[in-house]
């Protein structure tokens, strides 16, 4: 599977309640001269180190956005509570109980299928910890029952955002901006489904959780979900997708530019995300990069990557150029 980059935003926003993010940012493994470009990405295993540094650094799970410091193994320690439950619904209240204990904002409620924030007394400019949060209680929701729980609606107590493009592949589900709560739906009978799960898989589920569910990623619900799936395992070309996805090209189209993009972005954006995933790993010489992704030459390949990315190939390899 092809992950999807994350938006630098998502970087600078996480930083923001950050006294020291030089540390941070090397821990993680990002350039500093990222941060000036809208354009740029990191991987979600750099987003990952970066929450994790974030963490350590404040001492602090809500990273520095509460009124005051979740500290660090709170959640792992409700995880532990509720994956010794029967249900969803039982897990989720006893995590939600635990919580409650520790006179936290924000507050969290559950209702039916509907999870709710309660974000007063927080400062949260860019919404990243209110994002943060629903994406959290969703996918961990997912793990615990052993698979993905489609959202219904998310609705936000706050008017669209700049970044309102991501909140798609976020929530994958109709939304509603500048509504009287701030919550995500779902479909009440995945409350009863069981919980899967046990001590051991948790301890392999907390290596790298919960900053790694916090990675944006596309839900492939959608037609470009699927398309980019497909371009990912290597099926080419405009009218050979549509094939496979048992439509026309027109209708491909037609359908893409009905969810506001098109077969060459889509193509576009996996090809970004394939090459700034390379550069990060390192391995492999941009010369070779360019080669396996279908440009006749190197320089294509730059001047591909500065219009995606804002920067050249070498800004994602430590600054080396």
């Amino acid at each position: 599977m092809h992950t999807r980059t994350v938006a630098i935003h998502y970087v600078r926003a996480a930083l923001r309640a950050c006294p020291t993010p030089s540390p941070v940012l090397a821990a993680a493994g990002i350039s500093p001269a990222l941060l000036a470009d809208d354009r740029a990405r990191v991987t979600p295993a750099q987003f990952t180190s970066l929450i994790q540094a974030l963490w350590e650094t404040l001492d602090d799970e809500f990273m520095g956005f509460g009124p005051r410091p979740s500290k660090r193994g709170t959640f792992p320690t409700m995880c532990l509570l509720a994956v010794h439950c029967p249900d969803l619904e039982s897990a989720l209240r006893r995590g939600l109980a635990f919580y409650s204990l520790f006179d936290l904002a924000p507050s969290m409620s559950l209702v039916d299928g509907r999870f709710t924030l309660d974000m007063e007394g927080v400062s949260d400019p860019d919404h990243f910890l209110t994002e943060s949060l629903l994406v959290l209680w969703h996918r961990f929701s997912s793990w615990l029952v052993g698979r993905r729980i489609p959202l219904l609606s998310a609705s936000f107590a706050y008017p669209a955002p700049s970044h309102r493009a991501e909140y798609h592949l976020i929530f994958g589900c109709p939304m509603e901006f500048s509504a009287p709560s701030t919550c995500i739906s779902f479909d009440p009978r995945f409350l009863h489904m069981p919980v899967v799960q046990d001590e051991a898989a948790l301890r392999r589920f907390l290596r790298n959780s919960p900053a790694e569910l916090l990675s944006r990623r596309d839900h492939g619900a959608d037609t470009s979900g699927h398309v980019r799936r497909l371009l990912g395992a290597g099926v080419s070309g405009l009218e050979e997708v549509a094939a496979r996805l048992g439509v026309s090209a027109p209708t491909l189209r037609r359908r893409l530019t009905a969810e506001g993009t098109s077969f060459r972005e889509v193509r576009e954006q996996l090809l970004r995300d394939q090459a700034v995933a390379s550069l990060v790993r390192g391995g492999e010489s941009v010369e070779e990069l360019a080669l396996r992704l279908g440009f006749s030459e190197a320089s294509a390949f730059h001047r591909a990557f500065k219009r995606w990315t804002g920067s050249s190939p070498g800004a994602y390899r430590g600054g080396r150029d």
